[in-house]
């Protein structure tokens, strides 16, 4: 925030948004405010805010961040106070109405709805853990009346992650509520610089091309937004990273369900979505169009979920899979008395030796012990950490196990639930400094949409994949960019391409029974959505229920779907060899 705040005079900005939210830490400051032992808001915005904040008045820019996590009212305190320290003349407002959990636990003891899980609908009275908190996704209409009224930095706890880039262009271009299209853009403006460094290089498939531009260095999104709607994202002057087509279309297929994209304000349909090269480091968004939001909001309800720990051998050299057999088996054997305590136990060996390895490390990978109760009492000591190390003297050749022992011990997790609320139950206000309360009333208008995406099994255009020629067998990757992200137990996976032709034979050959096939192991039966966007050369998929629960409690170590990309574009396929006289990505 100071970098950006403190080069206003160089590269000036209007507002400052900041997305402090994600399902890993709506669960454990929801856990934070139960347990009362800590302030269950986002800390890490104060460190960012306060060499910030001379700046942020001297030049008088605006700020709006989701950073009030569970303890929004707390956080407004702490930064009035402050400012007030400073002797800054800035004012703070606070959202709230994102804690439902008494309007949702009241209805569903009325019996208005199920509440089914959105990601694996189960129904919210089979849910075997006992909810004891709920944050329902706002928009950013409240932001804007902040702003109306004077507020220079607003605070706001679980506002979707868009919404303060929606808030501010609303507020500044003095939009309505039924321009749709203007608020669709705005929202996909949010979604691309949500992530930060995201839209410029961070976590980007083509990041090698990034090191002569400093990848060291990597920039922040900057959203232009005009009062037509009109979007150009750019970046901070002199930093390294790039803003281009294929950054930005690494950025927009993160975390997306298909081409309809809802926030309590408006729906984006995305259908025709693509992106135009303006000039260095200058791309447009374009073919973006609003629809009417849906009635009903987001709800992420928290749970306590148990214990967790885990224990780790290192196991180098041949035959691997034996090494990690024996071990698992003596493992195993002696928590055979008690093994019934644990929810969940699972071994995971993590990498493979490479083939005539030159070094140690490249012969070793981790073997993984991992498991829950639902009682800390059930992990304890004798229970866990005894038998996976007490096999040691008898153990495969070589066996290391590691002496780092603090994972060993159990930790609290949350489990959590996804489901809908109607957006009239919930009340969204505004606490200006004066004491003044704002009520934010829902959408006048909205529209229900069904609860799948449009899905195609197989493109309705396709092309016969022996035209392309000659082929060669490399990994998918060696030409095809892609993304993965999490929803909960969602995956979501977009790949795209550089060149039309190549999306021509893309398209043809990413058909689900493809997915499935590329998964291979790593598919588990679940419902696999598929569509695409031609502007953006780019096929995406949504695996359903794919993450084992989701960041805050899964066994996997790929907890965030990151790296569900990055397996399957190591996969070998057969790839037109004509496409590899292009270069390889």
């Amino acid at each position: 925030m100071t970098l950006l705040a403190s080069n206003y005079p160089n590269d000036p900005i209007d507002v400052l948004v900041g997305d402090w939210m994600s399902e890993g830490n709506m669960t454990v400051r929801a856990g934070s405010k139960i347990d009362g032992k800590i302030d269950a808001y986002e800390a890490t915005f104060l460190e960012a805010l306060e060499p910030a904040l001379p700046y942020i008045a001297r030049y008088r820019i605006k700020v709006a961040v989701n950073a009030g996590a569970s303890d929004t009212k707390k956080l407004y305190e702490v930064v009035t106070k402050m400012v007030k320290n400073k002797g800054l003349d800035l004012s703070i407002a606070w959202i709230s109405g994102d804690e439902v959990l008494p309007q949702l636990l009241s209805a569903q003891k009325r019996g208005e709805s199920p509440f089914e899980n959105i990601y694996t609908g189960e129904k919210l009275d089979d849910w075997q853990f006992e909810p004891i908190y709920a944050q329902a996704y706002l928009g950013g209409i409240g932001i804007a009346k902040a702003f109306e009224k004077g507020a220079d930095i607003v605070v706001c706890g679980r506002v979707s992650d868009a919404s303060p880039v929606i808030g501010a262009a609303y507020w500044w271009h003095r939009w309505a509520r039924f321009d749709l299209d203007k608020l669709a853009n705005a929202f996909v403006a949010g979604h691309l610089s949500e992530c930060s460094s995201y839209s410029t290089g961070g976590n980007y498939t083509g990041f090698k091309d990034l090191e002569p531009l400093g990848w060291q260095n990597i920039g922040y999104p900057i959203v232009e937004i005009s009062y037509s709607g009109e979007v150009v994202v750019t970046k901070n002057k002199g930093s390294g990273g790039e803003v281009s087509v294929n950054t930005l279309t690494s950025q927009f297929l993160y975390e997306i369900q298909g081409p309809w994209y809802f926030n309590s304000d408006v729906t984006a349909m995305l259908d025709d979505v693509w992106f135009e090269h303006l000039t260095t480091n200058r791309i447009a968004l374009r073919g973006v169009k609003g629809a009417l939001p849906p009635p009903t909001t987001k709800v992420g309800i928290t749970a306590k979920g148990g214990y967790q720990a885990e224990m780790h051998w290192f196991i180098t050299g041949l035959d691997v899979a034996a090494k990690a057999r024996m071990i698992e088996t003596q493992i195993r054997t002696l928590m055979a008395p008690h093994i019934h305590r644990f929810s969940h136990l699972s071994f995971q060996t993590l990498g493979s030796v490479s083939e005539n390895p030159t070094n140690q490390y490249a012969a070793t990978v981790d073997f993984r012990v991992i498991a829950q109760a639902r009682k800390t009492s059930d992990l304890a000591p004798k229970f866990f950490v005894r038998p996976c190390i007490d096999p040691i003297m008898c153990a495969y050749p070589g066996a290391t196990p590691h002496l780092d022992l603090r994972q060993a011990f159990p930790k609290e997790i949350f489990e959590y639930y996804v489901t809908l609320l109607p957006q009239s139950a919930i009340s969204h206000q505004v606490h200006l400094p004066s004491g003044e309360i704002l009520d934010i009333p829902p959408p006048l208008a909205s529209k229900m949409y069904p609860k799948m995406q449009p899905s195609i099994e197989k493109t309705e255009n396709s092309v016969n994949l022996r035209s392309f020629g000659e082929i060669v067998q490399v990994p998918l990757g060696t030409v095809v960019h892609a993304r993965s992200g999490d929803k909960g137990s969602d995956c979501n996976v977009g790949f795209w391409v550089r060149h039309e032709d190549e999306y021509a034979w893309l398209r043809t050959f990413l058909s689900v029974d493809t997915m499935k096939g590329l998964l291979a192991d790593e598919y588990k039966g679940g419902r696999i959505e598929r569509c695409e966007f031609p502007g953006l050369r780019a096929v995406h998929f949504l695996l359903k229920d794919h993450l084992d629960r989701g960041v805050s409690c899964t066994s996997s170590v790929d907890f965030l779907g990151k790296n569900c990309a990055e397996y399957l574009r190591c996969r070998v396929v057969n790839v037109p060899k004509r496409f590899l006289a292009r270069g390889k990505i």
